[in-house]
C-alpha cells in the first residue's frame, strides 16, 4: 500500500535516522561495519515509476529482502525524519554538503554510490545536527519538505 504522506512526483529525498547503541551491521557486498549511536544522514533520489511515494514508502518500511544498502541500516536504526524537494536531483550535491560540515564523517565508503562517482551518500553525526542550518545549506534551488516520521 501506498504511504499518501509522500507525494507523487519525481524528487530527491534525505532520511533521518537515529541508532540508540552501536553496533556491526553487515550491508550487502560491502560487509560488516561498525555503526556507532548517533545520527545517519542518507541522500537519495526517487526517478522512477512511483517517484517519491514510492520509494519513500518502500524506505518507511522493513525489508524482508533488502535490496539497497539503505535497506540493511533501517533495519537496525529508526528514521526519525524525511526531508524531500521535488523534481530535482539534489543527492549528489547534498552527499557532498553534507560531508563538508565540520562535524561530519563517512562511517562506510560507497554506501548508497554504487552507482555514481562519490564516495557516499551515509554521513554520520554524533549529536542531532540544527535542522534551520542544514536545511539553509541544502537548500540551492529547490524548495525543501519536512516529514516527521
Amino acid at each position: 500500500m501506498a504511504d499518501r504522506r509522500f507525494p507523487q512526483e519525481k524528487g530527491s529525498y534525505l532520511l533521518w535516522l537515529y541508532l540508540r547503541k552501536g553496533l556491526t551491521v553487515e550491508i550487502g557486498r560491502l560487509g560488516g561495519h561498525h555503526c556507532r549511536s548517533g545520527w545517519y544522514l542518507y541522500s537519495g533520489s526517487a526517478f522512477g515509476p512511483g517517484g517519491l511515494r514510492a520509494r519513500l514508502g518502500h524506505h518507511c518500511r522493513i525489508s524482508l529482502h533488502p535490496h539497497w544498502h539503505i535497506d540493511y541500516l533501517k533495519a537496525r536504526a529508526e528514521i526519525r525524519f524525511v526531508w524531500l524537494c521535488r523534481g530535482l536531483n539534489q543527492e549528489h550535491r547534498w552527499s557532498h554538503l553534507l560531508a563538508a560540515l565540520p562535524t561530519a564523517t563517512m562511517p562506510i565508503p560507497g554506501f548508497g554510490a554504487s552507482d555514481c562517482q562519490c564516495r557516499s551518500h551515509l554521513i554520520y553525526f554524533a549529536s542531532k545536527p540544527q535542522s534551520t542550518r542544514l536545511q539553509d545549506c541544502l537548500m540551492g534551488d529547490c524548495r525543501i519538505e519536512r516529514f516527521k516520521l
